[in-house]
């Protein structure tokens, strides 16, 4: 893991032997990501979407994992609910049980770019710098794959009821500097975005409305200025769309509609399924962060820079 010193020789150093290295695993981590888009397109175009929904459940389930390494799980393990390595899952008293095979996904190699010493003595802080060499492949079992202790049930997840959710998705939505209302001349729509303000529909039952809202929240976070421009309507409807089934589904609202719709979504271009699946994975992992804290705490500073980069 560790990288030597970069010097000016014209030789080939070990630096830069691991530099070719690391974009040799990189390009295979693109190339896993450009693999699996392309089976859900195969899938799609046969008219199966199990594996979409597989991903976009997986979305809400992994949401603190890569693009990459969510599609993987998806792709092996359609029905997996909490994945950890074999040492996570002994600390939590469970033992993976013989002959399961394990998840394959990719774990980031960090190395130590060494500064020359002049260089170094500038600044002793700085002396030695962590980089990304590449990616291994490593190994997560799925709770399902593992027996012993009880694992805590979430106090957080429900099941048909937003509970607390609600105003955790309020306070995140206003904390991002978007207004708020009631507005029953907006139906028969149940919301609406109007860039910097969302109106909801009175009456709405409490998850339809917290679906509603994550909705067009989404819109707010992604669908105004550049990608406004960049994307047709269908492809910000299904987006927001497939951003509501995520969280949703996450904290255990019956929610099935996000599929169907998501399937016109790609109209058989590889590049833009990849890109719109990473904006969902990326906008609903900063919302679900906010549910899973005091939203108070989430504020447009920490949200922006994951939107920034899916964008």
């Amino acid at each position: 893991m560790n990288t030597a010193a970069i010097t000016t020789a014209t030789t080939v150093t070990p630096f830069t032997q691991n530099l070719k290295q690391q974009q040799q695993k990189q390009q295979t981590a693109k190339e896993a990501i450009a693999a699996n888009v392309q089976a859900l397109i195969e899938q799609l175009e046969q008219g199966h979407s199990e594996g979409l929904t597989a991903y976009l459940t997986a979305m809400g389930r992994f949401h603190k994992y890569s693009f990459g390494n969510i599609l993987e799980i998806a792709r092996q393990q359609p029905d997996a609910q909490k994945v950890a390595g074999l040492y996570a899952w002994n600390q939590l008293g469970r033992k993976v049980k013989k002959g399961e095979r394990g998840i394959r996904i990719l774990a980031p190699v960090i190395g130590v770019k060494r500064k020359k010493d002049a260089e170094a003595e500038k600044d002793i802080r700085t002396q030695n710098q962590a980089v990304l060499v590449g990616f291994r492949s490593a190994y997560v079992f799925d709770v399902s794959q593992t027996e012993g202790k009880e694992l805590p049930e979430l106090s957080e997840r429900v099941t048909g009821n937003v509970g607390e959710y609600r105003e955790r998705l309020l306070d995140f939505i206003l904390a991002q500097g978007i207004q708020f209302e009631f507005k029953e001349s907006i139906a028969p729509a149940l919301g609406m975005s109007y860039g910097g303000k969302i109106a909801i529909l009175p009456g709405q039952l409490p998850a339809e409305e917290f679906s509603t809202l994550v909705h067009e929240a989404s819109h707010e976070l992604l669908h105004k200025a550049e990608r406004r421009i960049a994307t047709t309507k269908t492809v910000r409807e299904t987006e927001a769309e497939a951003i509501a089934f995520v969280v949703g589904k996450t904290i255990g609202l019956n929610t099935g509609r996000a599929s169907a719709d998501y399937i016109h979504l790609y109209a058989g271009n590889a590049a833009l399924l990849t890109e719109s699946l990473e904006v969902i994975q990326k906008t609903s992992a900063v919302i679900l962060s906010a549910l899973e804290t005091p939203a108070a705490e989430t504020t447009t500073a920490e949200a922006e820079p994951e939107l920034a980069e899916a964008s």
